[in-house]
């Protein structure tokens, strides 16, 4: 029989939330289809890990050497924290180079249009 604790409930409807919010998302069109496959197998792995914790407790502790399930979840946070913030620290790299490049553009036109001569 599994024994769940209340923070594997607040876990799961966690989970389930999230499950229902990336729905959301997708049904919008706002997530790709790969993105919504993405997103799903996340809720859902995580939706197992809450369910049934000590699944992966081999892998953890003898393969990859932590001593305690909450130390690999702190530093697999970590990874997808600094993951994510590099991969928007681009997108708003590419959008200010855009932003740029338009502006120049706009700028080039409207002195010639008004006939003075651009370096």
């Amino acid at each position: 029989m599994i024994e769940i604790l209340g923070i594997q409930i607040l876990g799961i409807l966690f989970a389930l939330f999230m499950i229902y919010v990336t729905f959301l998302q997708q049904k919008r069109n706002e997530f790709t289809v790969k993105e919504s496959i993405l997103w799903f197998g996340a809720w859902i792995c995580f939706l197992i890990l809450v369910i049934f914790p000590k699944t992966f407790d081999f892998f953890i502790t003898n393969v990859l050497s932590f001593s305690r399930m909450m130390d690999f979840f702190i530093v697999i946070g970590f990874m997808f924290l600094i993951g994510v913030s590099f991969y928007t620290y681009t997108l708003v790299r590419k959008n200010q180079n855009k932003i740029d490049n338009l502006v120049r553009n706009i700028a080039i036109e409207k002195e010639l249009k008004k006939g003075k001569k651009i370096l």
